[in-house]
């Protein structure tokens, strides 16, 4: 597992320690990470407070511009169409993931937007090792969910 996605990872942990769906997202440009973000959605009431768009919108006020060309994201879980068509307006060239997403993702399980001619970018996909860490923290999150 490369050293961003871990950064990803202690991202997912703080999402679940709050309560939120743990998935945790870093944007990395010139080996330097430009912003990290974990769910929100519940916190905040807001359907798109997912890890990646928090992630890409403080890169974005990180560098001072809306092009995120050259840069990765790393994201623990596969993104799904909402946030792989941000990663993708945003020019992000590299998307790292590590479980794929049987229901909802966008990069490769149940559709490949990513590559898809609709957008005028693509992003290179890069499934990395960690599924099942992954896998095992939101089966955690929704064991915790049914107990309340």
């Amino acid at each position: 597992m490369s050293k961003f996605m871990k950064l990803a990872f202690e991202q997912a942990y703080l999402a679940l320690e709050k309560g939120e769906l743990p998935v945790g997202a870093v944007v990395v440009g010139g080996g330097e990470v430009l912003g990290r973000a974990y769910n929100l959605t519940l916190t905040t009431s807001n359907p798109i407070a997912h890890a990646e768009m928090l992630a890409i919108q403080r890169s974005a006020k990180t560098i001072g511009d809306w092009r995120l060309s050259g840069c990765s994201i790393y994201v623990t879980l596969e993104p799904c169409p909402m946030c792989t068509g941000a990663i993708l307006l945003s020019r992000i060239s590299d998307i790292h993931f590590s479980a794929y997403d049987h229901k909802d993702g966008a990069c490769g399980s149940t559709m490949n937007l990513a590559v898809h001619p609709i957008f005028g970018h693509r992003a290179r996909i890069h499934h990395e090792s960690g599924g099942e860490e992954s896998s095992q923290l939101i089966r955690e999150f929704f064991r915790r969910r049914r107990e309340k």
